[in-house]
Order: C-alpha cells, then structure tokens, then sequence
C-alpha cells in the first residue's frame, strides 16, 4: 500500500546564508583562527551557499577584525556579511566607521525584539523606541551604501502585534532584508509558518530564518519559514552554535535535495567543511547540537551567565546539564565578577582582566571555565 504524502512543494527553492563564522565563532569557548575562517568560506562558496557570515563589529578595534578580513581574502567582500551591534545612534556610526575600515559590504544589525531582551540590552521595552532605533540605524547605514539586513533578535517569542510594525518600520527606512532569529528555541514548524506568513506579507518585505535547535527543530522551522515565503535560510556546518547550536548545514541541504529534489548545492563538500570547522573550532569530531551537548548551556558572555532565563527554552538541570562559563580570550571584567562572585578573591577586575587576557594571548588561549579564573585570580594576587 503506497504512502499517502502531503504537497511538500514550496513558493521557491530558499538561498543559503551560513553564520559559522558569526554565530559559531562566538560561542563559548570557540574562536576560529584566520586560516581556518578561509578555508571555510572558501568551501562554502564552494557548495553554494550565498553569502558567509563572519564577525561582530560593535566599535573600533573590532577583536573579529582578522575573521572578517580573511574572509574577504577567499571569496571577497561581495559573498560576505558582518554583524553590527546596535545600542545608540553613536555607538552605531563608530561601529559602521570599523565596519567600512574592514571593507565590509553587507552588514547585519542585530536588534533585540522582544520586551525582555529590549529591556535588558537597550534598557527600555518601548515598541516606539525600538522603531526609533533601527529606523535611525538603517538609515545611516543605507546612506554609507551597505546593503542591510536587520534582525529581529528574540523575534520567536515577541509577539505579532509588536513584531510586525516594527519589521514594516524597518523596510520603510531602506532596509534590504528582515532575518527572523529563533534566538530561544520555543516554536513547532506550524507555529513558526504562521509567524513567517504575518511577515511575508509586509509590501516589499525579503525575510530570513535564523533558528537554534535546542529542540532539534532547526532545519524543520527553517522549511516551515520557507513554506511561508522566507526567502533565506541562515544555518552553520554542523549545527554549533550558541545555546544548542543552529540548523545543521548538511542536514538543510541534503533534506532540500531528498524532499525537494533541490540540486543546486555541491554537497561533496560537507564532509570536508565539517571536518575542518569542528577542528578549527576545537570541538573534535563528537561535537553534537541540542541540549545535552557540553556546549548547549555554556556561555562567555555575562549577560548570558546572569539572565539565563532570557536565552534558555528549557533550564539545564532540567535535562540532567549544567551551566558553565567556558571562554578564551574574549574576556571582560563583568565576567570576570561574575566568575569570582562568592569566591573570597578580592581583586581589581579591570586590572585582572587584562593581565589575564594578555597571558592567554600569550600562551594560545587555553580554555577556561570559572575555576580557571580563580585559579588564575589567586596567582595574579601572588604576582
């Protein structure tokens, strides 16, 4: 008896933007060298895959500056995109200032959407102010000449009544795509199409899936956004990535060619791209996406460490994990509080900090969880 099958057929067959260079890069404990951030654009480009994204840009001096410019050496400027953070209209021209610097083209702004994340990154929930600041943001790019994409971060969980003016705000102002970032994993594919649908809607709107798989429904909910007329996926080779990872490249590209017979992509390289990006990351070949991963509930950044519940479907213990900080060398004396926090070690953090980021520097970057830093603490107050 033959199978019943539902019509699987989608509006267009998506473009693929990949983010292990972005996303990847800046999860804990990971940073990619230069000549590995060339290589993997290169066998990026190789697949198909349309444009790769590389770096955070967030003032001058941009720690990412060395990411970015390789990329741009293998596959140029064009095929490559840079994430702007977005705090106020000044922060936002220094950062455009390095950005240009860089020789970078296409930028990405990242915005938190949602009420919590507004408010614990922007320090107001306004909907109006929200406006306000990405109107302001796309404007001073588009008249620089970047082309534009600006996303939604948190737009999972914000809800339709506040998302959606803010997305038709944003392409009012110039803006040349919207990218939808499932920054907490929280929706099933149907939930995440009638999302994508109330998007896809807005005249003259290019939309974008950015969606993490602590559920293990990343390249499900990208299918889904597609089915409601995104346009692009954003996925990284092997699924890693901040909390649980993102949609695993080979899986979206080989389940575009089994379901939708969708040949476009060289996928001889996968194996090859997989190899290379979990070595240069440091995870081994065991790396695994989802929420047990040692990964899944890791962090480097404290905002991540003292506001979980902004960033977690589910909690840790709740899947028998836990929560760690894991860093190199992109350290920061709020971290450093937060590692030394009930510890009895009383020293001056910005003076810690830097000692402490000049001897990983120096000795290639080992990874350090928080009792690495006291440890580390104890010997700088021996010094």
């Amino acid at each position: 008896m033959p199978i019943a099958r539902h019509d699987e057929s989608l509006p267009s067959l998506p473009l693929i933007s990949d983010a292990t260079l972005r996303d990847s890069a800046h999860m804990a404990g990971v940073e990619f060298a230069p000549e590995h951030a060339a290589v993997i654009a290169d066998l990026l480009v190789r697949t198909g895959v349309s444009l790769v994204e590389v770096g955070m840009v967030a003032g001058p001096a941009s720690k990412d500056a060395d990411l970015v410019l390789a990329t741009h050496e293998a596959v140029g400027p064009e095929r490559s995109m840079t994430l702007v953070v977005v705090r106020d209209r000044q922060q936002v021209a220094t950062a455009l200032d390095e950005a240009e610097r860089l020789g970078v083209r296409h930028i990405m702004y990242s915005i938190p959407t949602s009420e919590q994340h507004a408010a614990l990154k922007l320090g107001s929930s306004s909907a109006k102010f929200l406006r306000t600041l990405a109107r302001s943001a796309i404007v001073q790019a588009k008249d620089r000449g970047f082309h534009v994409t600006f996303s939604g971060e948190d737009a999972a969980r914000t809800p339709a009544e506040r998302l959606v003016p803010y997305v038709a705000a944003g392409f009012e102002a110039g803006a040349d795509r919207f990218r939808l970032a499932e920054t907490v994993a929280c929706l099933s594919p149907w939930q995440m199409q009638d999302v994508i649908a109330e998007l896809t809607a807005i005249d003259g709107s290019e939309i974008e899936i950015h969606s993490h798989n602590m559920l293990g429904m990343a390249v499900a909910n990208s299918l889904a956004a597609v089915r409601a007329g995104a346009k692009w996926i954003s996925a990284t080779v092997g699924g890693i990535g901040e909390r649980g990872g993102n949609a695993p490249l080979a899986e979206l590209l080989t389940s575009l060619r089994v379901i939708h017979q969708d040949t476009r992509f060289d996928l001889s390289h996968l194996t090859e791209l997989s190899r290379v990006a979990l070595r240069g990351a440091g995870l081994g070949e065991a790396f695994q996406s989802g929420p047990t991963s040692s990964h899944s509930f890791a962090y480097e950044l404290p905002g991540q460490l003292t506001h979980p519940e902004a960033y977690e479907t589910l909690p840790a213990e709740l899947v028998g994990n836990s929560r760690e900080l894991l860093v190199r060398t992109r350290l920061t004396p709020p971290l450093v509080e937060w590692a030394l926090n009930d510890s009895g070690i009383d020293v001056d953090s910005a003076a810690f900090t830097s000692w402490l980021t000049d001897r990983q520097e120096r000795s290639g970057g080992a990874l350090l969880d928080r009792d690495g830093i006291r440890k580390a603490a104890i010997e700088f107050q021996a010094a």
